[in-house]
This record gives structure tokens, sequence and C-alpha cells, in this order.
């Protein structure tokens, strides 16, 4: 692991998103409330949240980190029948989050992906990126072409 002790302890965001298309009629299925296991984006948004809490148990040497705050927004995009995730994850500590935004942006979408599979099983989780961070020593990222 690296050593990040001497590091200052500052406020750090990420900001990440991800995609998943589907057919239109598993997109109306979920944004009608209509799935027969439940509130699919709210078990989605669940399961990101738990899923940031537990990065450093996935990934090998990455630091267990405290969050202070993990959002995630669900926008459902119809004209390209898609679902986009973003995730903003916080800590004031050490070392950035930005796994911890990017673990759960892409198990939200797995999320949606598990809970749809029986109705459509051609979805494709695609773009899951980094859009922006901030805090640390390298300051303040953003992608060119964020929103």
């Amino acid at each position: 692991m690296v050593d990040v002790g001497d590091k200052d302890f500052t406020t750090r965001i990420a900001i990440t998103e991800g995609f998943i298309s589907m057919q239109s009629a598993t997109l109306n299925l979920i944004l009608q409330s209509g799935h027969k296991k439940g509130d699919v984006l709210g078990i989605a948004r669940i399961a990101g949240i738990m899923a940031s809490k537990r990065t450093a148990d996935l990934i090998p040497l990455c630091h267990p980190l405290p969050l202070t705050h993990v959002e995630i927004l669900f926008t459902s995009q119809p004209e390209n029948q898609r679902i986009r995730c973003q995730t903003t994850a916080k800590t004031h500590g050490q070392t950035g989050v930005e796994m911890e935004a990017l673990t759960a942006t892409q198990i939200a979408l797995l999320t949606i992906y598990d809970m749809c599979k029986a109705v459509d099983r051609g979805m494709e989780i695609n773009g899951v990126r980094l859009l922006e961070k901030l805090g640390g020593k390298s300051g303040h990222w953003r992608v060119n072409d964020a929103i």
C-alpha cells in the first residue's frame, strides 16, 4: 500500500458517471415502477452506496476511507434508451475517493442489470468514468466534456 501518512487531511470529492442501455420496454418498466422485483432504482442506489463503503475490501491495496457523503443520482435518457448514473463521494482524509465513487457507479449499474436481466439480457453498461475530483495535493481536476 502507498504510504499516505504524511499527506494533509483535506476535503476530497469525486464525481463519476456511467450508463446502462436497454430496450425501451425495459426502461419504461423501470420508470413506471412496474417491475415485480420492486423499486429498481431505489435498490440500485442502496447497492451503490453500500459498495462504496466496501471498496477497500474489493480492490487490493485500496485504502479504507471514512466516507462523509455518497450520493447517487439516476437520470433517464429515453432518447438513448438508457439510464445515467452519477455518483458523488466525499471524505475528509489523506487520499482521494475516486475508487469509491467509481465502485458505487459500477455496482449501481450492475444492480439494475441483475434486477432486469430476466426481461432484457442485452443491456449494456458503458461509459463509466471519473468526471471530476477536488482536494488533495493535485487540486481540482475535471474532464473536458463534463456537464
